[in-house]
């Protein structure tokens, strides 16, 4: 199979796991985490690997996270994400037309005016600007940048990744300087006697779900197929899993570093020359969600720092992680950003061909 494919069930992944270059990552990560959990950092388990994981590779050190080690704690994710899911949440989607709407308008300005700053200041390309100014996708992306001619693949991740950093780091505190502080505690209360037959059925089934969703091309197959197979079986009440705090933060670990990594074959002085500038696009990124959110909270009763998260462009899995962290609605969160991307995805082209015509 594919390295691309959401699930990579190959020799070359499998022999990742045994490599030195994961094995130095979570020597890396684990001290990192607990020093940062010591020190009672927000999201300690993320923060801490992912801080030193991308010092260590801008360092130059061979570091990484096998795909299928990522892949499955994503699921894990998913699942517990996935505990939040009731009946009463369809009762809620037709709420949400709404704030999907919100959503794309929000793309749309986005795309428009941050794309602008880039080409005006940073010296960009217009492809190039706009591929850098969409808020969030990376990994789809990329996959359209390579096809565009006049593109700088480079820059385009770079700025991407920068402002996943800004903002997985900066967001915590924020929530935690201004949010109460008696919600900030993954859940601790563990359902007693739980089967693992029903965590099998779980995982058995989420796999099915991401298969075909990645053979469709939808986008965030892991845990947009993970909370569908997850709902489903907890809304007929075939199977449900509640996962304990540790393994939680294992998998926090695991992300955070994986985030890290990305910054491989990355120079400090590539990072410098684009930081000014990813800083300000994030900025001004930040305040059309702020205004975004601040609409959608004239519309639907939802906490503000829910709906925030919900329009915060940084990458899909990382946020759920907030969310799930913070308890801010993981659910809301989650598909609000798996229609993020579908929505990204639609209007990254339609503005592309738009260009060609003028």
């Amino acid at each position: 199979m594919k390295n691309n494919q959401a699930i990579p069930f190959n020799k070359e992944n499998f022999n990742q796991i045994f490599s030195f270059a994961f094995v130095l990552m979570i020597v890396i990560s684990i001290p990192s985490a607990l020093i940062a959990d010591y020190f009672k950092i927000p999201l300690a388990w993320f923060l801490g690997p992912m801080l030193a994981t991308s010092i260590a590779s801008l360092l130059g050190y061979s570091i990484k996270t096998p795909k299928i080690i990522l892949s499955s704690t994503l699921i894990l994710l998913g699942l517990y994400i996935g505990n939040y899911i009731d009946k009463n949440l369809f009762y809620q989607i037709q709420d949400w037309f709404f704030t999907s709407l919100i959503m794309l308008i929000y793309i749309i300005l986005s795309i428009l005016i941050v794309s602008k700053y880039l080409q005006k200041f940073s010296g960009y390309g217009e492809k190039t600007s706009i591929f850098s100014a969409a808020p969030g996708a990376l990994g789809p992306l990329m996959i359209l940048a390579e096809d565009e001619k006049k593109t700088d693949l480079s820059h385009v991740a770079t700025a991407h990744l920068i402002r996943l950093i800004i903002i997985i780091t900066v967001f915590p505190f924020i929530v935690y300087g201004f949010y109460d502080n008696s919600s900030l505690e993954v859940n601790q209360d563990i359902i007693q006697n739980q089967s693992e037959i029903d965590l099998i059925i779980l995982i058995f089934l989420s796999i099915i779900f991401i298969f075909l969703f990645d053979k469709f091309g939808l986008p965030a197959a892991l845990l947009s197929g993970t909370l569908t197979a997850s709902g489903l079986l907890q809304i007929t009440e075939i199977a449900s899993y509640q996962f304990s705090s540790n393994i939680v933060d294992y998998c926090l670990l695991i992300l955070g570093a994986s985030v890290g990594c990305r910054f491989a074959n990355k120079t400090f002085n590539e990072i410098g020359k684009n930081a000014f500038h990813s800083l300000i696009a994030t900025l001004l990124l930040v305040i059309l969600g702020v205004i975004a959110a601040s609409v959608a909270g004239l519309i639907i009763d939802k906490n503000f720092f829910t709906l925030l998260l919900s329009y915060c462009p940084g990458g899909i899995y990382e946020v759920a992680v907030i969310a799930i962290f913070f308890d801010l609605d993981p659910e809301f969160v989650s598909f609000h950003h798996i229609i993020r991307l579908l929505m990204i995805l639609f209007v990254v082209p339609i503005i592309l061909r738009f260009l060609k015509k003028t």
